[in-house]
């Protein structure tokens, strides 16, 4: 027999799909032509493309002992004749691609992760069972290659690279710095340096939350970027305003403004 199946899995049988009735090459073709989900665990009956003989989950034919797929698993429903080093994670509860011996399961995280991960990554609880952050497709169950930052949130690597090709660097659901800024810090920092404030602003502070190691500052209002007293960070958001005149210019600031702070005459900047 020549090679059989799709785009997606090879092998010699269909399946038919529990929720509709329908002949499926796999459940992909299933869901890209249909307005539900084929769910995997759910399929209990498959046809030889052979013999075109139905018959319940199994890696051979009943009627004509047709080999439908190289690697088969029972519990997914899964066949393909292609070895991608496929295993089931009974913990994850579906079939995963890149051998067994390469990747160990994070009970916290709940999710496969490669080995050098082990003992060297952030756990956060049940990070995979989230929707991707840049194109919304649930993570867990994702054919697309996932990425891991340091924040330890999850992304589709695709997504991650668009995202620093656009010069978005932050993670999008925890703000921190997906990637090593240091060259960049450096750089706004000669930016800086460069870049006079007008002289009403030179004297400007203002409060300041760093989004890397999550310490408040209380720095100089500037334009390009406020930086962290603590890690150099640009990455910083803006939490409020503070004073900035001495009290012999807020006096003169009070005159000119014909009354005192609560007519209307109070100094503070606040940005």
């Amino acid at each position: 027999m020549g090679e059989m199946g799709c785009e997606h899995y090879k092998r010699k049988c269909h399946l038919i799909a529990p929720c509709c009735g329908k002949e499926v090459s796999c459940r992909v073709c299933h869901d890209e032509s249909e307005n539900h989900e084929l769910i995997r665990n759910d399929v209990k009956k498959v046809k030889c493309l052979k013999c075109n003989e139905i018959q319940e989950v199994r890696q051979n034919c009943i009627k004509c002992n047709t080999l439908f797929g190289k690697y088969f698993c029972q519990l997914c429903c899964l066949y393909d004749d292609v070895d991608k080093k496929q295993f089931h994670c009974d913990s994850c509860g579906i079939c995963r691609v890149g051998g067994r011996n390469n990747f160990f399961h994070c009970e916290t995280c709940d999710v496969c992760l490669a080995s050098d991960l082990k003992n060297n990554h952030k756990c956060i609880e049940r990070t995979s069972h989230s929707n991707c952050p840049v194109c919304l497709e649930y993570l867990h169950t994702s054919r697309t290659p996932l990425c891991k930052p340091d924040c330890g949130h999850f992304i589709h690597r695709d997504c991650f690279s668009q995202m620093l090709k656009t010069g978005n660097y932050a993670c999008a659901v925890c703000g921190v710095s997906m990637v090593d800024m240091n060259n960049v810090w450096h750089q706004l920092d000669e930016e800086v340096s460069a870049t006079k404030m007008p002289v009403e602003y030179r004297n400007t502070y203002v409060q300041i939350l760093c989004k890397d190691c999550h310490k408040e500052s209380r720095v100089l209002f500037h334009v390009i970027g406020m930086k962290c007293t603590s890690c150099g960070s640009y990455n910083t958001c803006r939490t409020g305003g503070d004073d900035d005149f001495d009290s012999d210019e807020a006096e003169d600031k009070r005159e000119e403004g014909g009354g005192d702070a609560a007519a209307g005459g109070d100094p503070t900047v606040v940005l």
